[in-house]
């Protein structure tokens, strides 16, 4: 590989860095990204199904109490 095209591609690079860095610093926001998306789903008729599909399958997945033995 030449070292001209090698040396081109790492100063491309770092440039690209630089500027990715540039953004993060910039998109500092105070707001956590879960407080922003917090409540999204409020009274989401999809939403509660799978909740209420994800607690039954939880459920079912729990041990059951065994029966006492009759004597």
């Amino acid at each position: 590989m030449n070292t001209v095209k090698l040396s081109d591609r790492v100063a491309a690079l770092e440039a690209e860095v630089a500027k990715l860095k540039a953004m993060v610093n910039n998109s500092k926001d105070e707001t956590p990204w879960w407080k922003k998306i917090a409540g999204a789903f409020a009274g989401d008729p999809a939403f509660l199904e799978a909740m209420r599909l994800g607690r039954e399958y939880r459920e079912s997945l729990r041990p059951k109490p065994k029966k006492p033995r009759k004597k």
